[in-house]
């Protein structure tokens, strides 16, 4: 019979996915079949799944850590947001609509269908499922019917284990509220918790422990300490931006302006990962640097509103200033479709505004359409002639004079554009940065001999530090028990 068991948060953030991963690869080291599963997932980090559809990038990694093909029954519905109310509806890898907030909450009850049997498909010849829970059981204002936590904990009798993120402080309060006020019902489904993200003496919180306990009756199944190897992780949430500090002092700096709606923005992970880039996330309210050698312009889920954001910020004269210093400029997706002439969307399906003048960096103009290309891609870089692997995620068709020169080459047809004198490109294609040999042409064009850093290898490695971290520092006698 298949074992299952649930991470749910405190709060959002408390480091889920990072654990949710770890105890797959620790299932996958010891001989077991192991897959993730989320429910409910609300990022505009996707991935394209092995089966051909959207998913969350976390669960992307966690079937990675797996060691198993991602399919789109891992995260049956994701949630992408648009704008400050509503989001885009994606229901087992395909676009089911569009709805707001309180929309949403009455549409959640008639979701629960699909995330039951592909809960099963997940489930079916499987060892052990670990499933991870979305923002905090404890918003119990959203409990009625809930499919994200407690709601999809009860359906389908799977127990839960709670994670308080000690870093932020209060994490007895949080785990000890959790407890007070959740119905009887819910609270019967927590086994324990684990306390993650813990810095120094560990002995230290023995008394909180000790505290916890006899509040709740609930064991602790270990003490995490801060995992270092995390970082080298793609992050699925935001959040992390407003924690990235910036580098220094090294050979090559490269800006990326954080776009209000910015997606996908785990395609710069690869480019963080090298000792000598210096990657710079400018943030709401300050400059562009003009030391930039490169600026690399994200996607969007909303390119529309970003684009009129991006001018909002000032960062449209920053960039043109730096397009006339010599400066090199990359935009991938939404960030493509923004360095053209001219966004239309005369369907609407971005909002009211139907239509906008780009940055002008590229002779190119993108028409918004309701299809929706969802595929894993092979492709050329025609830059510097070098394989690639990588996704397209987007809505639109791009057309105009730079497209003769385009910046890649995917599964035989050509995409993206290069502007005349090679300084501005643009690509539909996530994922360009994933391959070792672009990055090391690209840095080679900078002056910057290869590091030789294998990013795939380093990721995977990485997983492995997380599991054996885990296997050292969690409850071995839960921890056998789940991977018997």
């Amino acid at each position: 019979m298949t074992k299952t068991i649930m991470l749910q948060g405190t709060g959002s953030d408390v480091g889920k996915t990072v654990l949710v991963a770890g105890l797959c690869r620790v299932a996958s080291n010891r001989g077991l079949k192991v897959a993730p599963f989320k429910p409910q997932n609300m990022s505009n980090n996707a991935a394209v799944s092995d089966d051909g559809g959207e998913i969350g990038r976390a669960q992307w990694l966690q079937s990675m850590a797996a060691r198993i093909p991602s399919s789109v029954h891992m995260n049956p519905v994701l949630l992408k947001p648009q704008s400050e109310t509503g989001s885009q509806i994606v229901v087992q890898g395909k676009v089911a609509g569009q709805a707001r907030g309180r929309d949403y909450q009455a549409l959640k009850p008639k979701l629960m269908g699909a995330v039951m049997e592909s809960f099963e498909t997940i489930r079916a010849g499987t060892d052990l499922v670990v499933v991870e829970g979305a923002g905090s059981p404890a918003e119990i204002n959203l409990r009625a019917g809930d499919i994200a936590n407690m709601g999809f904990a009860t359906r389908a009798g799977v127990p839960v284990v709670l994670v308080g993120d000690i870093d932020r402080g209060g994490v007895i309060a949080s785990l000890v509220g959790t407890h007070t006020i959740l119905p009887a019902e819910d609270r019967a489904m927590i086994r324990g918790y684990i306390i993650n993200k813990f810095r120094g003496d560990v002995s230290l919180f023995d008394d909180g422990i000790a505290a916890v306990g006899g509040f709740t009756g609930w064991p602790c199944f270990g003490v995490v300490p801060w995992l270092k190897s995390a970082g080298r992780l793609p992050a699925e949430d935001s959040v992390v931006l407003e924690k990235l500090a910036r580098g220094g002092g090294r050979a090559l700096k490269v800006a990326v302006p954080v776009l209000s709606r910015i997606a996908n923005f785990d395609d710069l992970d690869p480019l963080a990962a090298e000792p000598e880039v210096d990657l710079v996330f400018v943030r709401p309210g300050d400059r562009i640097p003009a030391d930039a050698g490169l600026v690399v312009i994200p996607g969007s889920k909303a390119t529309i509103a970003d684009l009129a954001d991006f001018r909002a910020q000032g960062w449209d004269r920053d960039l043109q200033a730096h397009a006339r210093r010599g400066g090199r400029v990359i935009g991938i997706c939404g960030g493509y479709q923004m360095l053209g002439e001219r966004v239309t969307d005369p369907d609407g399906i971005e909002g009211h505004v139907r239509e906008i003048e780009g940055l002008g960096l590229l002779a190119v103009e993108t028409v918004m359409a309701p299809e929706k290309t969802v595929r894993n891609s092979s492709a050329r870089s025609t830059v510097y002639d070098v394989a690639l692997e990588g996704y397209e995620i987007h809505l639109g068709r791009t057309t105009g004079s730079d497209c003769a020169r385009p910046a890649v080459i995917i599964d035989g047809r050509a995409d993206g554009a290069v502007s005349a004198d090679g300084m501005i490109s643009g690509t539909y294609l996530h994922g360009l940065f994933t391959s070792d040999a672009y990055r090391a042409a690209l840095l080679r064009s900078f002056g910057i001999e290869d590091g030789g850093l294998n990013y795939r290898q380093s990721v995977d490695r990485a997983l492995d530090d997380v599991a054996a971290e885990l296997e050292t520092v969690l409850d071995p006698k839960w921890l056998d028990g789940l991977m018997s």
